[in-house]
């Protein structure tokens, strides 16, 4: 009976089992409720207190939105002719991120779509210039064929897709490329400016901005609204269903003033020569043509130029890639007189029947400064001295007026001045003065101005530097009696689906306040020059009345002792020809500044293509292919066989 009654060592023992198994249970109950607890106040933390922020984590990650990138505006010239526009194709595009092995990748694609060297080039250049997650097109505009060959193999490249896309085209080519500039792909220091504007909203998506010209000066407006589409995604990313869009808005139209078959004849007349033309309306300011020769092909940058081209581009001596017109300064020479005339008469140091006897040259101090010829032209008066284009006349008043009365009586015309033109790049040029000299140089001996530099200001040398564009303005300025329009290249912007034209809106004219009879006796030297003077073979039989004044300036200084000798010079060495013109005489509707480089005498090689600028303008007449020839070579004097119809001239 005792055998089966517990010791009291077990009774103890297992009290204290007991015991702890019941502080077993208390720990985990409260462990449980600490847990509890826990989730409890995470819950109320999600719940309550980020509900919203969570909120619109879960709609952002229900849905994508896509931006829609707005079509780029297409570029007129003011008679609808389209200069640059928008084109739909295929791209072969990789995102570097999603491919495992992108060289050899590339070399699979390579057998089913022709990939040339450049476009490998291309892609890696594209690469250090983009981030890993970003498309980037290996092949551009694919044929259909290259479309499905693909098509049916694209499972075995992961990270590769054909994307269509819109591309820009200018359909001339290299004509105006100067004036409509090129788009390229948004580059490092794009995306700080746009950050800086606060217009990266409106770029997502967006790839390709204005580079140069009209495409960098109106990219606003040419670039448009980018819209969004709203898309509701499964968990695995695949698009469900379309929540909402807005659509882009299309880029702005943009109508330029230049006449693109004046462009392209002027141009055309230039053939291989190098130079600079600006025509303008001088009652508005408009230009009718905005010529740089040689130019360059803007669809060449589309797409990323290659080594190849880039380098004979951007090496060549004939610098295709300078805008002469805004942005190469030259000595005016000669057609800077007439406005040296106008100081004369504007500020009462000369009258038009003044006499100064040119006896073939000028002595100022120990220093004799030649004239043009071995003789003198004898006593000369203002319209003469215009006329005959006297050298001395202009170095004795250059005497008179002093360096910083020249400087004032200019700059009001613009010269050395920035004319406010719409195209990015403008250059000032030198408008020299005492001031000027003091703040271009560094050491005090040059600092100062001397007397004796201020002679060869009146011929348009010296220190003179100013662009095709300053000339033409000022020139169009006179032809107007001293009213001053800003110029401008660009007419209006147009609405892309309603085709509304908003005119571009400009200062007011400025009026310098000349005296009416102080242009009229520089108007009559300059008819002189197309009568009588070194124009006159040029412009006989014209059925109009011109002005004009011709020039030629120095590209490099010749000693006074030494005679000009262009066979002993290298070409680039050689003397420029100018021309400065504007008619009809008595009602001008066209005003031009142009400059043949390193060509020499500008009644044989400037005069003619301003005849021929005229002619188109004012009577509807293109060049017959024969005198085009001639001009080209700087021959032709007047129209050689029989004018064509501007009208039937066709561009391509």
């Amino acid at each position: 009976m005792s055998a089966w009654l517990p010791s009291l060592a077990e009774l103890r023992n297992s009290r204290l089992e007991i015991h702890k198994f019941r502080g077993r249970v208390v720990a985990t109950q409260a462990l449980v409720i600490v847990c509890f607890g826990l989730l409890m106040a995470r819950l109320v933390y999600l719940q309550v207190v980020r509900h919203e922020d969570l909120q619109e984590q879960a709609e952002d990650n229900r849905t994508a939105v896509i931006p829609t990138v707005p079509t780029r505006g297409i570029i007129f010239d003011r008679n609808g002719e389209i200069l640059a526009s928008n084109y739909s194709a295929y791209t072969l595009e990789i995102t570097p991120v999603k491919v495992d092995d992108l060289e050899a990748t590339i070399e699979r694609l390579s057998q089913i779509i022709d990939i040339q060297a450049r476009d490998k080039r291309r892609f890696k250049r594209l690469r250090e210039e983009s981030k890993g997650f970003d498309s980037l097109p290996i092949r551009t505009r694919l044929s259909d064929t290259e479309v499905a060959r693909f098509a049916a193999q694209r499972y075995r490249f992961p990270g590769v897709e054909i994307k269509a896309r819109l591309f820009r085209q200018y359909p001339f080519g290299d004509l105006a490329s100067h004036v409509i500039g090129y788009i390229g792909r948004i580059s490092t220091k794009d995306k700080e400016r746009i950050a800086d504007e606060d217009e990266e909203g409106n770029y997502r998506g967006t790839e390709y901005i204005g580079k140069l010209g009209i495409e960098q000066r109106y990219e606003h407006e040419l670039h448009g609204i980018t819209g969004v589409q709203e898309i509701e995604t499964s968990a695995g990313g695949r698009a469900v269903r379309r929540l909402a869009s807005h659509p882009a808005t299309p880029g702005q139209n943009v109508v330029l003033t230049i006449d693109i078959k004046l462009q392209k004849m002027v141009e055309d007349l230039f053939g291989s020569r190098r130079g600079a033309l600006v025509a303008i309306d001088p009652s508005s300011g408009e230009v009718l043509a905005f010529v740089s020769k040689p130019t360059f092909d803007p669809n060449l940058f589309v797409e990323g130029i290659d080594v190849e081209n880039w380098k004979a581009l951007s090496e060549s001596i004939d610098k295709p890639l300078l805008n002469r017109a805004l942005r190469g300064t030259y000595p005016p020479g000669s057609t800077y007189k007439p406005f040296m005339a106008m100081a004369a008469l504007t500020t009462g140091k000369r009258s038009a029947s003044t006499l100064i006897n040119d006896t073939g040259s000028w002595t100022f101090g120990n220093h004799t400064f030649r004239s043009h010829g071995d003789g003198g032209l004898g006593p000369v008066d203002m319209v003469r001295s215009i006329t005959l284009s006297s050298n001395v006349y202009y170095y004795s008043l250059a005497n008179e007026l002093g360096v910083d009365t020249i400087h004032e009586f200019m700059k009001p015309l613009g010269f050395g001045q920035s004319t406010g033109l719409d195209l990015p790049g403008e250059v000032r040029g030198v408008l020299p003065s005492q001031e000027w000299k003091r703040k271009t140089y560094k050491r005090p001996e040059q600092q100062k101005w001397y007397a004796g530099e201020t002679i060869s200001l009146g011929i348009g040398q010296g220190y003179n530097a100013f662009t095709m564009l300053q000339l033409a303005h000022a020139t169009a300025t006179l032809a107007q009696g001293g009213v001053k329009y800003t110029p401008r290249l660009v007419m209006a912007t147009q609405d892309a689906l309603t085709h509304a034209n908003v005119p571009v809106q400009t200062p007011p004219p400025v009026n310098l306040g000349y005296n009416p009879e102080h242009v009229a006796v520089v108007h009559k030297g300059l008819v002189g020059v197309a009568r009588e003077g070194t124009s006159s073979r040029v412009f006989a039989g014209s059925a109009y009345q011109s002005a004009g004044k011709t020039g030629t300036a120095q590209a490099v200084t010749i000693g006074q002792k030494d005679k000009y000798n262009a066979g002993k010079l290298e070409e680039h060495q050689r003397d420029h020809a100018l021309y400065m013109a504007f008619a009809p005489a008595e009602n001008p509707k066209i005003a031009l500044a142009v400059i043949v480089e390193n060509a020499g005498f500008g009644a044989a090689q400037a005069a003619p293509i301003a005849r021929r600028v005229f002619d188109y303008w004012l009577l509807d007449q293109y060049p017959s292919e024969e005198d085009m020839a001639a001009a080209q070579k700087g021959q032709a004097q007047a129209p050689i066989g029989q004018p064509r119809n501007k009208s039937n001239i066709r561009l391509n």
